[in-house]
């Protein structure tokens, strides 16, 4: 059996690749939307992919699935869940395809592919084990998707936080815990390979270690622990999950309808400085400054968007760009698809123009217009506080909020839920934005900014500001 797992750092998403080597055959498991990745890869180790599967509709990047069935690829997912969690675009399609129930198998090759139903993070989810026959006759291991993780589990709370469904956070947890039941009398010695990673917002705790065992996660995944009782995992796995991100419903809804096909990744066009000083000031688009906090707060175009090219990059595109806008990047050439990639995996394609920083500095010695941000540390806070010219606005999860102490008087909404909540924020005072170590606040201040709001950052680490404030306590 050929064993391949893809990770993107950027969404902490694992994908599998499974192959049987005797006949040159090979599924992907979870693939994301960019399917250029596993084909490449298959062809390096003589394979040919005739099959290509998802653990359940995700909400944190567009599925790769659809993209393999356009080019005849037969693709497997869920026929569990009630009505409102079927894959609509493949029902009734001409697409090669194959729905799972429970217990189902198929086979590429000698791999034997089981389906586990196993709700909870959402109604449809499956989990698959996989059988080498030509080797065992038990399975090697799982793809466990969004169910089991290293050191946690798929989160529960998804259908209400993030697509909107009232009331089924605490049945969803209720559902998770009886699949947690059933996990517990899986053999141990099976692998454990999970569809996230550390750094992703599909869980609170997951560790950054890329595969684990059953009796691992028996002995150590705390979620796993605190199912003593139904009631104690109900609580203990709803407590302290963080915002989700804006976008998440979005995908929800794409992955469920059906992700547009495109052919080819964009291909946005380098534009003169002519074409970069019409975008200035222009908020019917977006125009993402991928340069990092400091640079962009010295100096960057009216309007513009910050979101620097690291871990968070997706999770800030999306929390802060609609799928209608055009997009603008201001980015290093050698980085352009690289960033291109990251929001074509979560359904951002609009993307039009980019300019480099070495072209921003041309558009500044041509007295092209800049706007800067006032950056100040924690130990000037004190002045805002209970000044009526000025709201601290603490972008925070709202647990680090509650958990970790907060300024008196500071409004808290997360970063992640900050464009559809900006009504909020008081139009009438400064916004003086801090989170706890300074990168969150600089992409929330320059949305702020873009919504014509007066900002001042503190680019500081809040541990400063505790041991301040424990000192003149």
């Amino acid at each position: 059996m050929y064993f391949k797992q893809f990770f993107d750092e950027r969404l902490a998403q694992y994908a599998y690749m499974i192959g049987c080597q005797a006949n040159g055959t090979a599924i992907v498991i979870d693939p994301m939307r960019d399917i250029d990745q596993y084909i490449e890869h298959a062809a390096s180790q003589n394979l040919n992919i005739v099959g290509a599967a998802d653990t359940h509709i995700h909400a944190d990047y567009i599925s790769g699935l659809r993209e393999f069935a356009e080019r005849g690829v037969k693709v497997y997912a869920s026929d569990e869940g009630d009505k409102d969690w079927k894959y609509e675009w493949l029902i009734n399609s001409d697409y090669d395809f194959e729905l799972l129930n429970d217990g189902d198998e198929f086979s590429i090759g000698n791999i034997t592919i089981r389906a586990w139903h196993t709700p909870g993070h959402t109604p449809e989810h499956l989990s698959y084990f996989i059988t080498d026959g030509a080797a065992a006759d038990q399975p090697i291991g799982i793809a466990t998707g969004d169910f089991i993780f290293v050191g946690d589990v798929g989160r529960p709370d998804l259908l209400e936080s993030a697509a909107g469904q009232a009331n089924v956070m605490e049945p969803s947890a209720r559902t998770l815990y009886k699949s947690v039941e059933d996990f517990k009398n899986v053999p141990e010695f099976m692998q454990i390979w999970p569809g996230h990673g550390a750094g992703s917002a599909c869980g609170k705790a997951l560790g950054a270690v890329p595969e684990t065992t059953v009796g691992y996660e028996l002995r150590y995944n705390n979620s796993i622990k605190s199912a003593t009782s139904e009631d104690d995992f109900v609580k203990f796995i709803l407590e302290g999950q963080p915002e989700p991100p804006l976008y998440f419903a979005r995908m929800k809804r794409d992955n469920k309808i059906g992700p547009k096909i495109l052919k080819g990744l964009p291909q946005p066009k380098h534009l003169n400085l002519n074409e970069l000083k019409k975008l200035a000031g222009n908020t019917d688009v977006a125009l993402l400054d991928t340069r990092e906090r400091d640079e962009f707060s010295e100096g960057h175009i009216p309007g513009s968007l910050l979101s620097p090219l690291n871990k968070q990059f997706n999770t800030v595109a999306g929390s802060y760009i609609t799928e209608d806008e055009d997009i603008y990047l201001i980015v290093e050439e050698h980085r352009v698809s690289e960033a291109v990639r990251d929001l074509y995996r979560i359904g951002l394609d609009n993307i039009v123009g980019f300019v480099t920083p070495t072209d921003l500095d041309h558009y500044k010695e041509q007295d092209g217009e800049l706007e800067t941000i006032t950056v100040q540390k924690f130990d000037v806070i004190d002045q805002y506080v209970g000044n009526d010219d000025y709201q601290i606005f603490d972008v925070r999860k709202a647990s680090e909020y509650q958990e970790e102490g907060n300024v008196e008087g500071a409004q808290n909404i997360a970063h992640t839920q900050l464009l559809p909540r900006i009504e909020e924020v008081p139009s009438e005072r400064k916004i003086v934005v801090h989170c706890q170590a300074g990168g969150r606040s600089a992409v929330a201040a320059a949305l702020l900014q873009r919504n014509g709001y007066d900002v001042v950052l503190i680019d500081d680490e809040w541990l400063n500001y505790k041991s301040k404030a424990t000192a003149t306590a």
